[in-house]
């Protein structure tokens, strides 16, 4: 099991104020997980956000930092509050009001996977889970800070790209069977975490690319966004959600044939999106 709570690729000269974060493509599970859960190596691996670290790879070449988890979201989402403690599932945890995403098991220790299937036999302790939480929530976050402020005090701003991947099914209930599904919703809080601006050129280098986009429906962002975006301090956050039947077979879990091909398009998008602001960055980097 590696020790690092996450992966930081580093452009060998940073030039862009973005920064690409992969929370959900952890794929390393612990032993000790894995022996006390009651699924299956696919089921368990069914909430992971698969290859998306590897779709972003090229963030680097373009002069931007890739952050990506190392441990599983089954294991610890790092895109919820360190404090969305379930009682359900640790002990001694307390219910703080109503949350929907704890009650409905998808705290920052999760309960279930995709599809409301448990992944443990009974509780965790509170130990175990703070434990959790000091190793890897708490680190990956601390550099997500630390890249921004070196963004904005670089450059001007800083915006952060949360990069998600959703179930080929997500939109199916919310989109018009008579339109075209959605490649791509992002998610800036219903333009509470970045600017109009900026959200409008991340979606133009998804359109440029032929993909389809949609705007906060079904997921408009989640912690990473709330908590990072401030447009008005010129620190922005959006959520790209893609659809994983365009780069993965979701029931093997498994890159299919057009994986290489759509990693190529990305390549492109991420040129774009890394370009972002760049005519002031010369200025303010010196």
């Amino acid at each position: 099991m590696q020790n690092t709570p996450y992966v930081l690729d580093m452009p060998a000269s940073r030039t862009s104020c973005v920064v690409f974060s992969s929370p959900h493509s952890g794929r390393n599970y612990p032993e000790s997980m894995l022996n006390r859960t009651v699924l299956g190596e696919n089921v368990i691996r069914s909430s992971e956000d698969a290859f998306v670290d590897q779709l972003f790879s090229a963030a680097a070449d373009f002069g931007a930092p890739l952050i990506s988890a190392v441990m599983p979201r089954a294991y610890l989402d790092l895109n919820r509050s360190a404090e969305e403690l379930d009682p359900a599932l640790i002990q001694g945890a307390r219910r703080h009001g109503h949350n929907p995403r704890v009650a409905s098991g998808l705290g920052v220790i999760p309960r279930v996977v995709a599809n409301g299937r448990a992944i443990y036999r009974g509780k965790l302790t509170m130990d175990e889970a703070r434990l959790r939480i000091d190793t890897c929530w708490r680190p990956y976050h601390a550099r997500i800070k630390s890249l921004l402020a070196e963004s904005h005090e670089a450059f001007g701003q800083a915006i952060l790209v949360d990069c998600h991947s959703m179930p080929h099914e997500a939109v199916a209930m919310v989109s018009n069977p008579r339109a075209r599904r959605p490649d791509v919703v992002l998610g800036d809080r219903f333009g509470a975490s970045a600017s109009v601006d900026v959200v409008d050129q991340i979606e133009a280098a998804f359109v440029a690319a032929g993909l389809n986009v949609a705007r906060n429906t079904p997921f408009a962002g989640a912690y990473l966004t709330q908590t990072y975006g401030r447009p008005t301090r010129d620190q922005h956050a959006v959520q790209i959600e893609i659809d994983r039947a365009l780069y993965m077979d979701e029931a093997r879990i498994e890159p299919n044939e057009n994986f290489a091909a759509f990693q190529e398009i990305l390549c492109e998008v991420i040129r774009d999106i890394a370009g972002i602001g760049e005519e002031s960055l010369p200025l303010a980097a010196e």
